[in-house]
């Protein structure tokens, strides 16, 4: 085999592999799956326990969650109001895990960090206690564009058997549950469902909240010639 030849064939098992590599997310990409919690969400939550436990524990609280976008980074923010445990959520994605992350602020300014992956319509994220000894579970069921779910259970750090501590459920406000008929818009900037106008150069295009609303303003031309590219594919 002359030099030359091997040389080519070195060179076409390099391109074959780098094809055969998988490609790396973006933050956008990998977070379009949660594009349905944009908008507010009013919810109950309900201790586990007696039927008096619940009844005495329950507690109602409203969540806002929209994009931040900066540059190629981008997450989504939650801002809780009547809350009980949380005032804040960032979910993020994690490309060393192909993973997420859900950052959370208490109502005592800790921040407690989960870690985990999305199965369907399932967001499991789990984060060690101090002591080491207890493993913290949360657990998020995308159930509908309208209706969210969210657990807190506790296991053993060497076990699997799951103790309820919380259930919440949330509908999001100002859209009836069984609302499936919609005409909907694509958000320019995050794909997701676009209920805010936005013009450049005399044409409308839609975002869907103030994070991508202050995103598209800062460099229109940018996501104009995205959403014209992926219209012509």
């Amino acid at each position: 085999m002359t030099r030359l030849a091997a040389l080519w064939i070195v060179a076409i098992a390099l391109d074959s592999a780098a094809a055969d590599a998988p490609k790396t997310k973006s933050a956008r990409e990998a977070l379009r799956p949660f594009n349905l919690l944009v908008g507010s969400w009013k919810g109950t939550g309900t201790p586990e326990g007696s039927t008096e436990d619940r009844q005495k524990g329950h507690w109602t609280e409203t969540v806002t969650w929209e994009w931040q976008v900066k540059g190629d980074d981008a997450w989504l923010q939650g801002n809780l109001d009547k809350r009980k445990y949380f005032t804040r959520g960032d979910l993020r994605y994690s490309p060393a895990r192909d993973g997420f992350e859900l950052i959370l602020t208490t109502v005592g300014k800790e921040t407690l960090t989960y870690t985990g992956e999305l199965k369907g319509k399932q967001l499991a994220l789990e984060r060690p206690l101090p002591d080491g000894k207890v493993i913290e579970r949360l657990t998020f069921n995308l159930l509908h564009d309208n209706r969210v779910t969210y657990r807190l259970e506790t296991r053993s750090a060497t076990g699997s058997a799951l103790t309820k501590k919380y259930l919440v459920g949330l509908t999001k406000e100002g859209e009836p549950f069984a609302d499936v008929g919609r005409s909907e818009r694509e958000c320019i900037v995050s794909g997701g469902l676009g209920t805010i106008a936005v013009t450049y150069e005399g044409k409308t295009y839609y975002v869907c909240c103030s994070g991508c609303r202050d995103e598209f303003r800062s460099d229109p031309a940018k996501y104009v010639r995205e959403w014209e590219a992926k219209r012509k594919k």
